[in-house]
């Protein structure tokens, strides 16, 4: 039978790109290292599609772009990019797809209707078309860029310009509480000494064995020792290891745990699982070391796993960390030094039967020795790995042994997964970019809100927009305003901007008035009527608020209703009215906003001194000024202030 045409081609286009997936080659830069991006992110065949060509050059863009930047979760973005248009551009030119690549200017019409295509599945307000569509942008950028790379002008200019898209709608995540917080530093330190313990114990019953050929296939130290000094490989399980009805108990609770027995069908790959965590760090096991050092040193997840042995230099009292921020570019020097030490007493039993151990909660030092002890025999089984301490041992599930570089986001380790095993309860999304934004907070509490110290590596504008919108900033804030409002507000209401008003009957004494506050001088002055100011009486009229000191107040009696000096009498009510019959004059001649900005203040003032009086009080002022006992002499500025 003959193949069809284009076969052999599509062939060769396919080993082309598994080679250049294999050995990634990205252009050298200053500053950032190279990382082996897993297969599983980078797994595009152009053979699969129609527009193979179209497929390779993206492809190739994308391989460079995701080996030169670093990045590793982030590039699936590019690559369901590639898939979606590729696939996009099988269906919409059929056969007429054969030919297509990025130096085809008719290509254009086909790209926008794709993107203007991406959100018909994706829920309404979702980021994921955006996300997309600028991946693809990325790339056709990137080849754009390239001096030996042709793209057509038309699409260049599309790439360049903005994303058809709205960027939709997205929830920023909040910072973990205190609480919880609190809860996984503790969990995390209980992980690392039960993985410590799990190691030593492998190792030392690894000891004990012997090859399983002299000794059993069915003992658990014999199995170790094999493992442990390369002597036998997984594949000899199947061949050798007899079925699992005839493991002894204590292989089968070895393998699936006390009291439990493993199922058949999976019993030999779960032993080996176990076997192999016997002896090396998993992946799950790692997850603690991250928790430890973001909390410790305040820095992000890519950061605390991006440095290696070479960049660790142990002090006396703490330890120097070189640590690098791809997106940024970022390469930072760092020294952590440890606490003073604690007065807690050392490790003993309790009561209870239970060890209490004082473990260093915040000492990065502590934290990185316990990792390099851990991972030493994973990092000498991965020289090839140098730019990181998190590596971790897995058997796959066709029993091949990998020990490569940690991945956190794997099917079996995930973050979640690890909080669900240490029984760390937390609301919300269980992201580690939230425990980043809880060390923010602490360290704004520390700093008393000060931005530029909180955002010590990164911008303001970065701290403003993305750590400072947690639940509890907001709260501090909250707080911190509401305070000052408090104190701005009880200092308003201890302030005395008006008169204070003495009622009663009309045998006011002096012994009543220095019980009000005044002194007996004060007092004896306001009853023999020396202080009189037509409207009120001034305690003080040499040290008012409108005058300098040692003055003579030379606003009363217009501004008498404003001073915290005046003392109203019950024998001031004839003047007070007289004031308010002046006020309403004025009220009638002056424009609202004018009356309201010089008068406003007096004549609210006067009508809460009115309203406390009696009809009876009010008829009989009345009284004195029909019969002339009562008159209010103003200043001839009273009389013309209208005109100004």
């Amino acid at each position: 039978m003959t193949k069809p045409r284009g076969n052999g081609r599509k062939k060769e286009e396919r080993e082309r790109l598994l080679a250049a997936l294999a050995n990634p080659v990205p252009p050298g830069g200053i500053g950032l290292r190279v990382v082996q991006v897993p297969e599983r992110l980078l797994a595009v065949d152009p053979a699969e599609y129609r527009c193979s060509l179209l497929a390779m050059q993206l492809a190739d863009e994308w391989t460079e772009y995701v080996a030169a930047t670093a990045i590793t979760a982030h590039a699936q973005n590019y690559r369901q990019a590639i898939d979606r248009l590729c696939q996009y551009v099988d269906e919409a030119l059929a056969h007429g797809a054969e030919g297509v690549s990025l130096v085809d200017p008719d290509l254009f019409d086909t790209l926008v209707k794709w993107e203007l295509s991406l959100p018909e599945g994706y829920a309404p307000g979702s980021t994921r078309p955006y996300l997309i569509a600028s991946a693809l942008r990325v790339l056709i950028t990137r080849r754009d860029d390239h001096p030996d790379r042709e793209v057509a002008p038309a699409l260049a200019r599309l790439a360049r310009g903005p994303v058809l898209l709205g960027s939709g709608e997205w929830t920023e995540r909040d910072e973990f509480t205190r609480q919880e917080k609190r809860a996984m530093v503790r969990a995390a330190w209980r992980s690392i000494r039960a993985t410590r313990k799990r190691l030593d114990d492998g190792w030392a019953l690894a000891e004990q064995g012997r090859h399983p050929e002299q000794g059993s296939w069915t003992s658990v130290p014999d199995l170790l020792w094999g493992l442990a000094h390369e002597e036998i490989v997984f594949d000899d399980f199947r061949r050798f290891m007899p079925s699992s009805r005839e493991w002894p108990l204590e292989m089968l609770e070895f393998t699936a745990g006390p009291g439990m027995i493993p199922r058949p069908q999976s019993a030999r790959m779960q032993l080996t699982r176990t076997l192999f965590a016997s002896l090396y760090p998993t992946t799950f096991d790692l997850h603690a070391f991250r928790v430890l050092l973001m909390d410790a040193t305040g820095y992000t997840s890519e950061e605390v796993t991006g440095f290696g042995e070479a960049d660790v230099e142990l002090l006396p009292r703490g330890v120097r960390l070189t640590l690098l921020k791809n997106r940024a570019g970022q390469l930072r020097h760092r020294a952590f030094r440890d606490q003073a030490p604690s007065k807690a007493l050392p490790a003993e039993d309790d009561a209870g039967g239970q060890l209490t151990v004082n473990w260093p909660r915040r000492e990065a030092s502590e934290v990185v020795r316990q990792l390099l002890y851990l991972t030493a025999r994973v990092r000498a089984k991965t020289p090839h790995v140098t730019d990181t301490l998190f590596v971790s041992a897995a058997v796959r599930a066709n029993y091949r042994i990998v020990f490569d570089r940690w991945h956190p986001n794997a099917r079996r380790g995930k973050f979640r997964g690890w909080l669900a095993a240490m029984e760390v309860e937390v609301k919300g999304d269980p992201n580690i970019g939230r425990l980043r934004k809880s060390v923010k907070v602490e360290k704004a509490i520390v700093t008393e809100g000060r931005i530029d110290a909180a955002a010590d590596d990164h911008t303001e504008e970065t701290f403003a927009s993305h750590y400072a919108q947690g639940t509890t900033l907001r709260i501090l804030s909250g707080r911190t305003i509401t305070t000052a409002q408090q104190h701005w507000f009880g200092k308003a209401l201890d302030r005395v901007d008006g008169p204070t008003v003495v009622s009663g009957a009309e045998d006011i004494d002096a012994a009543l008035l220095e019980t009000s506050g005044l002194s007996s001088q004060e007092a004896e002055d306001i009853m023999t009527g020396q202080l009189d100011m037509g409207v009120s009486h001034c305690k003080n009229p040499y040290q008012g608020p409108y005058s300098r000191p040692g003055e003579l107040c030379a606003v009363a009696p217009l501004r008498c209703l404003e001073c915290r000096n005046a003392w109203i009498l019950p024998s001031n009510l004839p003047q007070l009215l007289l004031f308010k019959a002046h006020l309403e004059r004025l009220r009638t001649l002056l424009a609202p906003q004018a009356f309201t900005r010089l008068w406003g203040q007096s004549w609210v003032n006067l009508d809460a001194v009115l309203d406390d009086r009696t009809p009876e009080e009010l008829a009989q002022a009345r009284k004195h000024i029909e019969a002339g006992q009562a008159v209010l002499d103003l200043p001839l500025s009273a009389h013309t202030e209208f005109d100004a």
